[in-house]
């Protein structure tokens, strides 16, 4: 072999390993589990648990070409804890969606089912409480803006003097998360329920959660949530006057695996 042909060769064989060291690795498909406790369950800045803790769970399943599909539960108070003898202890959220990128931001785009386990809210505001959304996300670097828009009765709300419903609700939810470095991060929020057709249901809802990775799967949160809602007769509990959107800070602890 003379000199150009092994110099050749030597070429191919360098430009083949430098192509292996920078060519993008093959997305993969997940499956994960996670189980935690928090002292209180906070959804959208309102207490679904009476102030008492909660055990939660999920799991997810994301599939390499960018579609997800997940479940989630909570044990809840509020439903019964609104009176007339009504119940539903579980809410079980079930998702799926589409994550992908364009133009530099990454987007999320889905379905979810909020089924609130053999509830009869129905004996309080005459809907059901069971919820259905679709959303959109858009994240830019740290900062992300998800809506969420309820084409059903949003949480069993409805205006049953007038007959309106409360269908067409929107959550805008805007978020940033900063990296500290080892293992923390600090989690701004800010947003912004409107309910429509129910007089003084509209509110703003402020949270500052400060997360920590513990290592293998385990993690720690403490958020601090507040909110701009007066007290008034919607917020408070039929059954026990306990105000479900006063200031609060919780605690969670979580195992992913």
């Amino acid at each position: 072999m003379n000199f150009k042909s092994k110099l050749l060769l030597a070429l191919l064989a360098t430009s083949s390993a430098a192509f292996a060291q920078t060519a993008p690795a093959e997305p993969e498909s997940t499956l994960g589990y996670n189980v935690g406790v928090v002292t209180e369950y906070r959804y959208r800045g309102l207490a679904q648990t009476k102030g008492d803790a909660a055990l939660q769970g999920g799991v997810d399943y994301a599939d390499a070409s960018g579609y997800y599909l997940g479940a989630w539960a909570s044990t809840i108070k509020w439903i019964k804890d609104s009176g007339s003898n009504a119940s539903g202890p579980v809410e079980l959220d079930l998702y799926g969606g589409y994550k992908f990128e364009a133009a530099g931001l990454a987007y999320d785009v889905g379905y979810l089912r909020y089924q609130y386990v053999n509830n009869s809210y129905d004996k309080v505001s005459t809907k059901n409480a069971n919820t259905d959304e679709i959303y959109g996300a858009v994240t830019a670097g740290v900062f992300t803006a998800k809506y969420s828009y309820a084409f059903s009765d949003l949480f069993g709300a409805y205006d049953a003097t007038n007959k309106k419903s409360s269908k067409g609700s929107g959550y805008l939810d805007l978020s940033a998360t900063f990296d500290l470095g080892e293992g923390y991060s600090l989690v701004p929020h800010a947003g912004r329920q409107t309910v429509k057709n129910i007089t003084g249901a509209s509110y703003t809802d402020l949270a500052l959660t400060l997360n920590k990775d513990l290592g293998d799967g385990l993690s720690a949160s403490a958020s601090a949530i507040s909110t701009n809602v007066s007290k008034n007769a919607y917020f408070l509990s039929s059954a026990s006057s306990y105000n479900t959107a006063k200031n609060a800070v919780v605690l969670g602890v979580k195992y992913s695996f």
